[in-house]
């Protein structure tokens, strides 16, 4: 039988690049040379935009689709990847943890990711998940002589691994109803006990991916621990996969029970949103803070999911993208930041940035400000198209809830971004030089503002993907 691998050429692409990594990291010796997996690594990821939109519509049987669902979420998480590479290159040098086995293992994920947003199978799903996560534990931990980091990688590994053993029995259970693990198979099976277990298992699964209450308790461990640089890659890329991966399972295959799985996940979203905001607030740690802040962030994902129309659907995936630039612009500032060798990742460290480094003081405010949802940054345009799918759907009480906790955002968002303005610098933090992840920073502050000024060509952009919705 002819395997057709054309619609899966963007994934190769980025496989192989990780594959050149490990195999030449083998060979090279030193620092300078080593920045060559950064160049690999952006080629690959380049490689994989160019090609994505530009192959077939199917592979593997039916188990994955070249949609444009696939290929939004795919350019987003390879744009997110881009970034995430920039951002590491100076921190790992600076900290001696420079080694090709990080490029390797971000590359990996990235096509996990890619995979999971395109699955047509619950199974090729599951799999894709594992290829996502595994390297994430690994990055978590990647800082060996960090007792921190370690604690994280083990947290996250064991309780992922917990997740991802809710969901395929879940996938068990929905196999045992329709005969089958396919999505298309799914699509047609009528509401049962059994049928709707399976898929809120497989939804647990997927919500332990992207935080969402009550499965989020592994985030501020985490993101405290682990490098950050890391930290800025998974809180991004995980939610991606997570929330595209819920986006084909709910609304695109499931419209006809919409009624069944709608309440159940308006519930989560609200909660979710209340949980990570009122987290956030009494946080002095910026890691633990912005894990909060993405948990949140969840919520606000989850209430276009619930919604169950086309504009949710779209406005999800746009929301994703602004999210990525502004979380990835935020934490891509703590990379430059050091006390006594290590992290300054304290609120209170920000103190007399605008003096030493304005441009990253303003980028770091503008991320804040756009987390908060306010003009006019991409962050107010998203939640926007949020706040509206909800109100289409007749959700007025959770575009409410939406609404009181992005209000209640506002008290640690510009918290911290006052910080950044406020004098003296506090004593042994310094502004260290990372010209890589100078470049990441800025081009994560421009999209964040670019999208909220002139949001015309992402809008109809991600507008596409509504077609999927029958």
């Amino acid at each position: 039988m002819r395997v057709d691998l054309n619609p899966v050429l963007p994934e190769l692409a980025v496989a192989l690049a990780a594959a050149a990594v490990l195999v030449g990291d083998v060979f090279v010796r030193g620092v300078r040379a080593r920045a060559a997996w950064l160049v690999v690594g952006l080629v690959g990821l380049a490689t994989a935009a160019s090609l994505v939109g530009r192959v077939g519509e199917a592979a593997f049987g039916r188990l994955y689709a070249r949609d444009g669902l696939a290929n939004a979420l795919q350019l987003v998480g390879l744009a997110s990847s881009v970034v995430g590479l920039l951002l590491a290159r100076d921190y790992l040098v600076r900290r001696g943890l420079d080694r090709g086995e990080y490029y390797a293992l971000l590359l990996l994920s990235t096509v996990g990711a890619m995979l999971l947003v395109a699955s047509q199978d619950l199974l090729f799903l599951f799999v894709a998940l594992e290829t996502l996560s595994l390297p994430l534990y690994v990055l978590a931990g990647f800082a060996l002589d960090s007792q921190r980091s370690q604690e994280a990688s083990l947290k996250y590994f064991l309780l992922g691994s917990f997740a991802s053993a809710l969901l395929l029995y879940g996938v068990a259970l929905v196999y045992g109803v329709t005969s089958s693990t396919s999505l298309a198979r799914l699509a047609q099976a009528e509401a049962s006990f059994p049928l709707l277990v399976g898929v809120g298992l497989v939804v647990v699964g997927l919500g332990f991916k992207a935080a969402v209450v009550p499965f989020h308790a592994w985030a501020p461990d985490v993101y405290e621990g682990a490098p950050v640089p890391a930290v800025a890659f998974m809180s991004v890329l995980a939610k991606v996969g997570a929330v595209g991966a819920l986006l084909r399972v709910l609304p695109v295959t499931l419209p006809h029970l919409l009624a069944t799985w709608q309440p159940l996940v308006a519930a989560a979203s609200a909660a979710t949103m209340v949980v990570g905001n009122l987290g956030a607030l009494r946080q002095t740690n910026l890691k633990r803070m912005l894990a909060y802040s993405s948990v949140a962030h969840a919520g606000y994902l989850l209430l276009g999911v619930a919604a169950g129309n086309a504009l949710g659907v779209w406005s999800t995936v746009y929301y994703l993208a602004v999210y990525g630039a502004m979380n990835l612009a935020a934490f891509g500032v703590l990379t430059f930041l050091e006390r006594a060798g290590s992290e300054a990742d304290e609120v209170e460290d920000l103190r007399g940035l605008a003096d030493r480094s304005p441009a990253m003081a303003a980028a770091f405010a503008l991320s804040m400000a756009s987390l908060t949802g306010l003009p006019p940054t991409a962050g107010f345009l998203g939640k926007f198209y949020l706040f509206t799918a909800a109100l289409q759907a007749g959700l007025v009480w959770l575009a409410l809830v939406g609404v009181a906790t992005s209000v209640v955002s506002v008290a640690y968002y510009l918290r911290a971004a006052y910080a950044a303005y406020l004098g003296p610098a506090r004593a042994g933090v310094r502004v260290q030089p990372a010209p890589w992840a100078g470049v990441g920073v800025t081009l994560s502050a421009a999209c964040t503002l670019l999208f909220g000024v002139l949001p015309g060509p992402l809008t109809s952009w991600v507008q596409r993907v509504a077609a999927l919705l029958r």
